[in-house]
């Protein structure tokens, strides 16, 4: 995986084709982030362990970055409303 940055995508597909952009959050093995209180950590399928990092929101142009999805390709919905639930403590909009 080196080079590639898996993200978290929460912006909606047909914004993302209309603007060119995704909004997401970054995702990681790094175990430094163990202790982080922000990142949301999971198991993958392939039994790896993995943190959303709640507090880093980012966009891209993912046209000009040749992005593609990931071979992870979802969150479970459990994980997804756990890393809702952390990002909404911090900015307080997510549902």
């Amino acid at each position: 995986m080196k080079d590639e940055h898996p993200m978290l995508v929460l912006s909606t597909k047909p914004f993302n084709e209309r603007t060119g952009l995704v909004i997401g959050l970054p995702m990681t093995h790094a175990e430094s982030n163990e202790t982080n209180p922000f990142a949301v950590k999971f198991t993958t399928a392939k039994n790896e362990v993995c943190y959303v990092l709640a507090h880093q929101p980012k966009s891209f142009d993912w046209r000009a970055r040749g992005a593609r999805p990931h071979s992870w390709k979802q969150v479970t919905e459990t994980v997804l409303e756990s890393v809702c639930e952390e990002l909404n403590g911090i900015i307080a909009i997510c549902a």
